[in-house]
């Protein structure tokens, strides 16, 4: 048998004809490509190893061409269906919370919503005369945002994020008592922190700051949230929670701590430019603006913006008072807050992503929902 190759030597010896391949002798491993380009192909090699068995055919057996590892690509975030089990599974966890645990959680949400306000208040106290009003809310709404940054990732109740609880009993995990338990603990928990905050904002003094411009912004803001309408009030709580909620199921979706972030900044800035309305953000504005609205400066600073002088700011502010922020603000802004947050965004996510073919539950919420908002607009 003839081996037409020139890699094939052979060569008469003293104990033998000899033959080999140099490929062999000298131990190189090739590649199939490497192989083929030489010459050495597959019908070549398979007459080698008939002549000389596996000497050769190992010998220039192609070496397999390393596969590099498969690169895994992390999801940066859960899917929608995911994080409605996820919510699911945090209802749950709430539903069973320790009154101490909801006291002192709720307190601190209440806290950093507030403190959130207080910054957000300093900040634009005149930076929409410089920039005007559109960007002003902008900035207004970025600084914000540092609250529900602080609840979700710091770790707070907040009765706004905790209407998605009506996730885990449309599921069937909970029941609809441990819901009203969980928001109302959490909710007068939030007003606690809130209201503590507003006294250290005013005791503090630092609405004297820039000619009491800080406390004159204060007074402005509780004084408009005062005298919206009932409708008013109440729609922008729908509106206000649908986006609260929706940054919280962002945030739940992400997988790292920038990413949550991200995920709050935007729809809170959203809110807050657009001049929704937060229940739990009204219980510092509005009681800081009370507690502020019978100091001298702040008066003197307020008068211009009015349309009048010190003496007639005090007629004009003679809205903002406690039984305003109840009936006109708190109460229409907390149901629009309850629709907004487990209607448009708990209910309807569950209904897409875990209802089951036989519930009936959410048509029971749906019509809750519309005899509520029948209620405030006629």
């Amino acid at each position: 048998m003839s081996i037409n190759c020139e890699h094939w030597k052979e060569y008469d010896s003293i104990s033998g004809p000899i033959s080999y391949c140099e490929i062999a002798a000298f131990g190189h491993k090739l590649t199939l490509d490497e192989l083929e380009k030489m010459g050495c192909t597959a019908e070549k090699r398979k007459i080698c190893k008939q002549k000389m068995e596996f000497a050769v055919g190992d010998a220039v057996t192609p070496k397999p061409e390393p596969q590099p590892a498969p690169v895994v690509v992390p999801n940066a975030c859960d899917t929608p269906k995911a994080v409605a089990a996820i919510t699911v599974g945090n209802a749950e966890k709430k539903a069973v919370s320790p009154l101490f645990n909801l006291l002192v959680l709720g307190i601190l949400a209440g806290c950093y919503i507030a403190l959130a306000g207080a910054l957000s208040t300093v900040v634009t106290n005149d930076l929409a005369s410089y920039v005007g009003d559109g960007l002003s809310r902008l900035v207004g709404g970025l600084v914000f945002s540092l609250g529900l940054i602080l609840v979700v990732i710091g770790g707070a109740e907040l009765f706004t994020g905790n209407t998605l609880m009506v996730t885990g009993w449309l599921e069937g995990k909970i029941q609809g008592r441990q819901v009203l338990r969980n928001w109302t603990i959490v909710f007068f928990a939030n007003f606690l922190g809130a209201i503590l905050i507003a006294t250290f904002f005013y005791l503090s003094g630092i609405w004297k700051m820039n000619g009491a411009l800080i406390g004159a912004k204060s007074v402005m803001t509780a004084n408009a949230k005062v005298n919206l309408t009932w409708t008013e009030a109440f729609v922008r709580g729908i509106l206000c929670n649908w986006l609260v909620c929706l940054a919280v199921w962002l945030a739940s979706a992400s997988k790292d701590g920038v990413s949550k972030i991200l995920c709050i900044v935007f729809p809170i800035t959203a809110f807050v430019a657009c001049g929704f309305e937060h229940s739990i953000a009204n219980m510092f504005f509005i009681p800081a603006g009370i507690f502020l609205k019978s100091q001298a400066s702040v008066l003197s600073a307020v008068a211009p913006a009015l349309g009048t002088d010190p003496v007639g700011a005090v007629s004009v502010l003679a809205n903002l008072n406690w039984s305003s922020f109840i009936f006109k603000n708190i109460i229409p802004v907390t149901l629009g807050n309850i629709i907004g947050g487990a209607i448009f965004v708990g209910t309807l996510y569950w209904s897409v992503f875990l209802k089951k073919p036989t519930s009936k539950k959410p048509r029971l919420v749906m019509n809750l929902a519309g005899t509520i908002t029948r209620m405030f607009i006629r």
